[in-house]
């Protein structure tokens, strides 16, 4: 399921990186790190590698950087690594004070419902009336 719904949120993405034809190099690999670490969802196009040559850079560059594969069509290779959570301390969570009321909101209630509706103002500017011709 969450295979599925990455493929979905990476239609929409441009290639980051191109793999040339030096092929899968260290620099390659760091700058991949660096962009899973920024965007845990990456594609990488790999135009200058055959079919067997792109697995193989595939495999490699999710071993190298703890990544996961998602989807490898064409000359596109999808990449996903998610980003670490901070941790947090387990326990009870911060309270935000109240809002002192001015009464107990019974009273007002009541003198609401005694009083008369107020009326709206017109949202725009009133039509101009049309007169009539004189005869």
């Amino acid at each position: 399921m969450l295979r599925k719904l990455l493929k979905a949120r990476a239609h929409a993405l441009r290639p980051i990186l191109q793999l040339g034809e030096k092929g899968l190099t260290d620099a390659v690999v760091a700058e991949i790190d660096r962009a899973l670490g920024a965007h845990e969802l990456i594609k990488v196009r790999a135009a200058t590698l055959n079919r067997e040559e792109r697995e193989v850079a595939l495999a490699s560059i999710c071993e190298r950087t703890g990544g996961q594969p998602v989807q490898h069509v064409g000359k596109m290779l999808v990449l996903y690594r998610p980003k670490p959570r901070p941790e947090t301390e387990p326990g009870p969570k911060p309270r935000l004070p109240k809002r002192a009321r001015a009464t107990s909101g019974w009273d007002e209630r009541k003198d609401a419902r005694k009083m008369p509706a107020r009326r709206r103002k017109s949202a725009g500017p009133q039509r101009p009336q049309r007169r009539r011709p004189r005869a």
